[in-house]
């Protein structure tokens, strides 16, 4: 029998973790890279620009393959985090397939909103060239639907849909 294609996305047997974490204090502001971040329902992630801000903002996720991806289009050994301006680099687990999902983060739930675009800001971070260069490979948007500690390597798993948990 062939698995149908809802069957297909939501079968996530692959669990991630997290490589690292930053905050964007203010526009522009150095990103702040931390061990932990507290992840708050109504604030999003203490200390960030956008804590308290429009909740499908609250956290944004990058793939932490994606970096070397990025580095190669830029012809760059590496590409420091920061300069993405990203919340959390995860790895293990393809960020797109949490797409309508809630996933466990350390101690947060957190759930997919949207996808990250690049902004114009990527030229600058990146030189000429860094915003087609992250184009495909921006990440994701995430709420805080469940107020917890995120950890560097702390799991990230997806929430079994309900009809599943029973």
């Amino acid at each position: 029998m062939t698995d149908t294609l809802q069957t297909l996305m939501d079968r996530m047997p692959q669990v991630g973790d997290v490589k690292w974490i930053g905050v964007r204090p203010a526009v522009h502001a150095a990103i702040e890279v931390l061990e932990q971040v507290e992840a708050d329902t109504t604030q999003g992630l203490i200390g960030d620009r956008y804590a308290g801000r429009s909740g499908k903002r609250h956290v944004t996720l990058i793939q932490w393959e994606h970096l070397s991806v990025v580095a190669s289009v830029l012809g760059r050994a590496r590409v420091d985090p920061a300069l993405l301006r990203r919340n959390i680099a995860v790895a293990g687990i393809n960020l797109l397939a949490l797409k309508d999902k809630r996933f466990h983060v350390g101690g947060a739930i957190l759930e997919f909103t949207d996808l990250c675009h690049p902004c114009s800001f990527m030229e600058e971070a990146l030189g000429p060239g860094g915003y087609n260069a992250m184009r495909g490979h921006g990440g994701i948007t995430a709420r805080v639907v469940h107020s917890g500690v995120i950890r560097l390597g702390d799991r990230i798993s997806v929430v079994p849909p309900l009809n599943e948990a029973m």
